[in-house]
């Protein structure tokens, strides 16, 4: 629980409306699941974050960093601790020449929209990914055939310490839905893209294009986190899950998408519970049927630190 004194506390580091108590997860998250978090602080900075971080830590307050909540199941029971947001408060962008600055609260839509305005090729792909630009390079994120690793200059983070580090796109050390971020106790704060000069039609009908893809080809109209699993090396997740029988399955109100199989939806008032048994099923029938073991592309937050 958290007490009197520790909201005082962290009055001292953001302003009194910033704090929110008995916040319902699901609220933040594309999946709509998740219990309420003890405390959840709308995180306007890095000097902010810095010292939350450390007061968290120092005080032995268990604390997780949310973005957008688009990759995110998060559990029943909530979260034990502060949730440490990271929105609309830090999402400010920044174009100077072929460079977009964006703070790690920006949405990816928004950074790519401000791109297509300033008439920057380089970042069409991410128009329709729901994420916020700090979680998407700490996944790499991706989509048609494009990864942020491609256009990402560098990163500022906060290290384990406290410290700010730049990190070179070298030093990010992207892979397929990973990076450096996710290897290390590090906290994205800012992302510095390089893009190139493009013609703003052209990029206009690249991102509607693939918005009608999307639309077309993925379940959109229900809540998801996005593709439930990585995909196998050789194989595609989806391919698997349907070729195993497995589309359309419901377990509670989760579901493996009719539209998609990659995904596994709320069909209705599913829970996490209900997610995390139909996600085993899942992996176990298609280990069984085809040798493969398939790796969650979804971030679990469990109750506890």
């Amino acid at each position: 629980m958290i007490s009197g004194a520790i909201v005082e506390a962290l009055q001292e580091i953001v302003p009194k409306e910033k704090i929110r108590l008995n916040q319902p997860l699901e609220k933040y998250t594309s999946f709509r699941i998740g219990g309420p978090a003890d405390c959840l602080v709308e995180v306007g900075g890095a000097e902010q974050l810095r010292r939350l971080k450390k007061y968290a830590e120092t005080e032995g307050i268990p604390f997780f960093i949310l973005g957008n909540g688009s990759n995110l199941l998060a559990d029943d029971q909530g979260f034990r601790g502060i949730v440490l947001h990271i929105g609309s408060s830090m999402n400010e962008i920044r174009i100077t020449g072929n460079t977009i600055t964006a703070r790690a609260g920006a949405l990816l839509s928004q950074v790519a929209r401000a791109a297509l305005e300033h008439g920057l090729t380089g970042l069409e792909f991410a128009s329709g990914i729901p994420g916020s630009i700090g979680g998407g390079v700490v996944m790499n994120a991706g989509a048609y055939g494009g990864e942020l690793g491609q256009v990402v200059e560098s990163v500022t983070v906060l290290d384990e310490e406290g410290k700010e580090l730049e990190l070179s796109n070298a030093r990010m050390e992207f892979g397929y839905r990973t990076s450096a971020v996710k290897r290390h106790p590090y906290i994205v704060t800012e992302v510095r893209l390089q893009l190139r000069p493009g013609d703003p039609e052209q990029i206009r009908e690249r991102m509607e294009d693939l918005a009608g893809r999307r639309r077309e080809k993925q379940p959109l109209e229900f809540p998801s986190a996005g593709s439930t699993f990585k995909r196998p090396e050789g194989y595609f997740a989806g391919e698997l899950i349907m070729k195993a029988g497995l589309r359309g399955l419901q377990i509670g109100g989760a579901r493996v998408s009719d539209k998609h199989c990659g995904f596994v939806i709320n069909a209705g008032n599913a829970t996490a519970a209900d997610v995390k048994e139909l996600m085993k099923v899942i992996q176990d029938r298609v280990k069984e049927e085809f040798g493969v073991k398939l790796e969650p592309e979804v971030i679990l937050m469990g109750g506890e630190a």
